[in-house]
């Protein structure tokens, strides 16, 4: 590996830099040449060591977990100059544009970080190289995709019966930046999820919206112009052509369990799939998707728009206003059932993977850009798999099913003790982000993780900020990230005016033998009940 030319980031003893984080930074003149060498890895975090990072994201800071009076970073790779960065404070801070050069000429390639410090009390301004120690190197690898620019995700406090304040915004995944979609204060505090765009795009997206002023609608953006319609969506997803966007309706209560590490749970007491036909500003639903002894959820289409897929649980139990005994006997199959766009036909349901074969509950199907993968998560029950550490991500190769006629999954190598969910595939399929709670079991955070062509994993990495100990200090939880190409250009204010005023699409729901009450729509008369994550 060539040795470049270190670029020193350096200050005259008369000249004070204050870093982003309000710390005094200062470099020594001159590179270490003698140090005693730790024959372990520096401890840092975010742990960043042995990842797999895009080619186009932000820097990556992090704080040094290890005593010391002064540290030094250098950052190298095969081709490019090297960064070097010196500072009194262990948090360390990477420029952006010599970091965004270094990934570019190595994309495709290795960096590796160099963490050195000098010893606690050693407070002398003259360099001592024997009070300085140097641990051993740790490489990030970068991978020849890029991922896509924006990552979308809802942020909410952490809330049981009742929230605060809540919001939408969208981050550049290439430096810091970060922006509001839209936030409750536009809508009374009323509640704001389920975040839906269009093959990885902004231009066709929808926006659910739950107020006790303004009532319970879906905005739906369409290049320049948002319409309200005039009914919630729950768990959206938009067929490839634009045309149609599958949704799921819910009654859904939150319990509480009176002993355990996370005592909030969430429970479907009533629920079906139905969709909406863009054009004629239409609903419509099926008995195929819609069964009066099935609980149909998360509706996710094929990449090709041929199929379907959901999750289905049988609705075991006759009132449906009443909480079960058996509430952790709830376990969901995943289904997939055929629909042909030009004629609005669909066909019969079929099973794809049983919660009898796995004994867990199957939710949240995302397939990749491709068609190739189907990503969902498992947990030991129930709908909800935020608030259940046993939740999980697994893969599933859909051309080999197609090839063997079974269908085959496995359990992800990113997976942690703690619940992982919320996931979403990039446009190119080479990269998913997820919400997990590893770190504290308590906060969702964003992670992502690079995908291969064989569905390998890699170690994932927490959504990149300015200040590495960010995290440590933040009472937000993230969910529902989703990534896109580009950002979200519709002011916010537009949209709080289109969910204030009076102006929406009616639409009815039309009478089948699967409509939960004839020719209505059902009401959301408790949108207090979203407060969860």
């Amino acid at each position: 590996m060539r040795t470049d030319r270190p670029c020193m980031v350096t200050l005259s003893l008369a000249c004070v830099l204050v870093c982003a984080f309000g710390v005094q930074r200062m470099s020594f003149a001159g590179a270490i040449s003698a140090y005693n060498s730790v024959d372990r890895l520096p401890k840092i975090h975010p742990d960043y060591s042995s990842t797999v990072v895009p080619p186009n994201i932000a820097p990556l800071n992090f704080v040094i977990r290890e005593s010391g009076s002064a540290y030094r970073v250098r950052i190298h790779s095969a081709r490019g100059t090297a960064i070097e960065i010196s500072s009194r404070s262990p948090k360390i801070a990477i420029p952006q544009r010599p970091w965004r050069e270094l990934l570019e000429k190595n994309c495709g390639g290795q960096l590796s970080f160099e963490v050195s410090l000098k010893a606690a009390g050693s407070d002398s301004p003259s360099r001592s190289d024997e009070q300085w120690s140097r641990f051993s190197s740790f490489q990030v690898e970068i991978a020849r995709d890029a991922v896509d620019g924006f990552l979308v995700y809802r942020k909410i406090q952490p809330a049981a019966g009742a929230w605060g304040s809540m919001g939408i915004y969208q981050r550049n995944l290439e430096n810091f930046g970060e922006s509001l979609v839209l936030n409750n204060g536009y809508l009374a505090d009323g509640c704001l999820n389920c975040h839906t765009f269009c093959n990885n795009h902004t231009d066709k997206m929808l926006i659910g919206i739950r107020s006790g002023e303004y009532g319970s609608s879906a905005l739906l953006i369409a290049g320049d112009v948002v319409n309200k319609i005039g009914t919630k969506f729950g768990y959206c997803s938009w067929h490839p052509s634009g045309k149609v966007v599958a949704y799921s309706i819910n009654k859904v209560t939150q319990f509480f369990h009176s002993s355990r590490d996370e005592v909030r749970d969430v429970i479907d007491l009533d629920s079906l799939l139905a969709y909406y036909l863009v054009d004629s500003q239409s609903v419509k639903t099926s008995p195929s998707i819609a069964k009066k002894d099935r609980l149909e959820s998360y509706p996710a289409w094929s990449a090709d728009g041929r199929y379907l897929y959901f999750c289905s649980a049988p609705l075991s139990w006759k009132d449906r206003g009443v909480l079960p005994e058996h509430y952790d006997q709830i376990k969901y199959d995943l289904m997939r059932v055929s629909y042909d766009l030009d004629r609005d036909q669909w066909g019969q349901t079929e099973t794809v993977l049983s919660a009898t074969e796995t004994g867990k509950s199957i939710l949240l199907p995302r397939i990749s850009p491709d068609g190739r993968w189907l990503l969902f998560c498992m947990c030991d029950y129930g709908c909800f798999p935020v608030y259940q550490s046993s939740s999980d991500l697994y893969i599933m190769d859909l051309a080999a099913a197609e090839e063997k006629g079974s269908y085959e999954y496995r359990r992800l190598a990113i997976n942690s003790d703690q619940s992982e969910s919320w996931h979403s595939f990039s446009s190119n399929g080479r990269w998913i982000a997820f919400s997990s709670k590893r770190q504290s079991g308590a906060f969702t955070r964003c992670y992502l993780s690079y995908i291969d062509e064989e569905g390998d994993t890699y170690k994932p990495i927490v959504l990149p900020q300015k200040d590495p100990t960010y995290y440590d200090s933040c009472l937000w939880t993230y969910s529902v990230p989703e990534l896109v190409s580009e950002p979200v250009r519709m002011r916010k204010e537009k949209l709080g005016r289109v969910v204030r005023g009076s102006g929406k699409i009616s639409v009815d729901m039309p009478i089948t033998m699967a409509t939960p009450r004839a020719g209505q729509l059902p009401t959301h008369e408790e949108p207090w009940l979203g407060g969860r994550e």
